[in-house]
């Protein structure tokens, strides 16, 4: 599957942007979404992620209450509403999609490889 992020800016503290990842050449339904971001000089980190139904979310605690991950399945499509940016929100934010049958918030968090990344969209909050 290929995935295209798109939606990135620049935007002072307290704004808002959402993220877009189109997904193609597969089946979407089939893939638990996920965005991660990294800063300059930092490891990348998860984000959030989505189960297949987009029933189950799950956050990193620096984003609860903050951002809303979700996704379209007719436009197969995962978003990342992101509220209440704050300067450490800087950086380039990537999807990823994986077929793992389980939904677990540690195969965000930990080492797992994810199936497919798409490239980076540049997130910069001034303050």
């Amino acid at each position: 599957v290929q995935l295209q992020a798109s939606g990135g800016g620049l935007v002072q503290a307290g704004g808002s942007l959402r993220l877009s990842c189109a997904a193609s050449g597969g089946t979407f339904s089939s893939y638990n979404m996920a965005w991660f971001r990294q800063a300059p000089g930092k490891e990348r980190e998860f984000v959030a992620a989505v189960s297949r139904s987009g029933g189950i979310t799950y956050y990193a605690d620096s984003v609860k209450g903050r951002f809303t991950i979700s996704r379209d399945r007719a436009k197969n499509t995962v978003y990342l509403q992101m509220n209440s940016l704050k300067p450490e929100d800087t950086a380039v934010y990537y999807c990823a999609a994986d077929r793992r049958t389980s939904f677990s918030i540690s195969s965000y968090t930990g080492t797992a490889p994810q199936d497919y990344w798409g490239q980076g969209t540049q997130v910069t909050v001034s303050s």
